[in-house]
């Protein structure tokens, strides 16, 4: 089927300094040469991520036409929002709060040792020697109910344990996990991309889930290969940081028990209270995710709603945690506030850097990246489904999110299909390749790639040759699955 895009209107920036250039083009190269000077700047350079990502972000913001006022706002108007304060705030908002609950957590999992028992049975379930494949399954599964950065701060720990106990890099635990959260974010309900895209083209969430599953479980099979090679080839030590802040925070408990005349070892955790404590959050968002989608406006709706935010649900968890694994098991109020403080020291670094990664992506859609590229494609004739995955692929690459590519592509491909007298598996099967495209290559401009590089203390080059590359190969896979499936459907 070959049908061409609807003519785009003209980007709203064209007077930058490549102003000599036509606007599309201009927009595109200003985009391609941002992020080529960030790699070098970060790379080459070894700038601070924070202060080159900040520092592109004004460069690419003027060069694209931006005004001071879009980039900065003006003195006289302090209630207008600029271009850097909605970028910052628009992911820290989110994501800063579930870093803060999701490492604490962690934390208090980690000085307990209740990750470690959890990943000690993991390893006995599918043995040493199958331990990615465990990680993966995990992020599969823990990946359906949760956002991905919900998934790695509360499974983080149980990657850190698992990566010591077996003494190899860290990548070759992560990576699977990684990429089970990731899959399960882009292609299945009740995840925020999926669910818009149905709503865009009017498909049933359950041919949109089943499509997901088909498409999604190859891919994922494909990363895990990949994760397998890479994860063998470049040591990643458990991040130097992360371990510091858990023995300082053992140290502070041993002390203070051996002050209160407790001896300096405690009862083991048990590996129920910690699915528990794990599971809670999970089933929690899990409902009230299913519940906004099947459950009409209603007070117990709102109440499922509102303990199943990824906010109060952790927050539960993490309480839970303080009695279980602390106050019931002789931790004094003191400990506790140790373990939880000392966590979050080497989480500034991650908060400011995922941060700047969100003012480059709203500089980006500001200077009217994606209106440009809908403009490049409306003439090229093409099939839908290969429009629709390199639209997202496109637009995943120039501004970073995941969920704002496949919003942004289902807005310009949903003229294309309107009255063609498409089934919904057909239907289904172009969200599938929106969103493969969505996650191909995470780079510098996404708040995921320096979630993933920090968290697990992965450097830039090296987050870019395993994480990035593996979102290539599942977002490749994935539609690659889906292509062959449009065939018989």
């Amino acid at each position: 089927m070959f049908l061409a895009a609807p003519p785009a209107p003209a980007p709203p920036h064209t007077g930058g300094l490549l102003a000599l250039i036509p606007g599309t083009a201009g927009l595109l190269t200003v985009a391609v040469l941002g992020i080529a000077l960030l790699l070098v700047l970060i790379i080459k350079v070894r700038l601070q991520p924070f202060v080159a990502l900040l520092t592109v972000s004004l460069a690419v913001g003027l060069a694209a036409g931006l005004s001071v006022t879009e980039l900065f706002g003006t003195v006289q108007k302090s209630d207008a929002v600029s271009l850097i304060e909605s970028g910052m705030g628009g992911i820290l908002g989110h994501v800063a709060i579930i870093i803060g609950l999701g490492t604490m957590l962690g934390a208090i999992l980690e000085v307990s040792g209740g990750a470690e028992v959890l990943s000690a049975r993991l390893l006995r379930l599918f043995g040493e020697r199958r331990a990615p494949l465990a990680m993966g399954l995990t992020g599969l599964i823990f990946g359906i109910p949760v956002f991905f950065d919900v998934g790695i701060f509360v499974l983080a720990p149980i990657v850190y344990a698992a990566a010591k106990k077996s003494g190899k890099s860290i990548l070759l635990i992560c990576m699977p996990l990684l990429a089970g959260l990731s899959m399960t974010h882009a292609f299945l309900p009740p995840h925020p991309g999926p669910v818009a895209a149905a709503g865009l083209f009017k498909v049933d969430l359950g041919w949109v889930l089943l499509m997901g599953l088909v498409c999604g479980l190859p891919a994922v099979l494909a990363a895990w290969g990949y994760a397998a090679w890479i994860g063998k080839r470049i040591f990643v030590p458990v991040p130097q940081d992360m371990v510091e802040a858990a023995d300082e925070a053992k140290a502070a408990v041993t002390q203070e028990r051996r002050a209160a005349g407790a001896g300096p070892t405690e009862e083991p955790v048990s590996l129920a209270t910690v699915l528990l404590i794990i599971g809670t959050p999970l089933l929690l968002i899990l409902l009230a995710t299913f519940s906004s989608i099947a459950l009409p406006p209603s007070t117990g709706r709102s109440v499922l709603e509102f303990f199943g935010h990824p906010f109060v649900a952790l927050t539960i968890a993490l309480l839970m945690s303080y009695y279980l694994l602390g106050i019931r098991r002789g931790w004094s109020r003191t400990s506790l506030e140790r373990v939880s403080t000392a966590s979050l020291k080497p989480v500034g670094n991650i908060i400011l850097v995922v941060g700047a990664g969100g003012i480059f992506g709203a500089v980006l859609k500001g200077s009217g990246v994606a209106t440009a590229l809908a403009d490049t494609f409306h003439h090229v004739g093409l099939p839908v489904l290969v429009l629709a995955y390199l639209l997202s692929l496109l637009l995943r690459v120039a501004q970073g999110s995941a969920t704002v590519a496949i919003v942004t592509t289902a807005g310009i491909v949903v003229p294309l299909v309107e009255n063609q007298g498409m089934s919904q598996a057909q239907l289904a099967l172009i969200i599938m390749a929106i969103s493969a495209g969505s996650i191909f290559a995470s780079h510098v401009n996404d708040g995921g790639f320096w979630m993933v590089s920090k968290y697990f203390g992965i450097t830039e080059r090296d987050t870019l040759k395993s994480w990035t590359v593996l979102e290539s190969v599942l977002s490749l896979a994935g539609f690659a699955v889906a292509a062959a499936v449009s065939l018989v459907v």
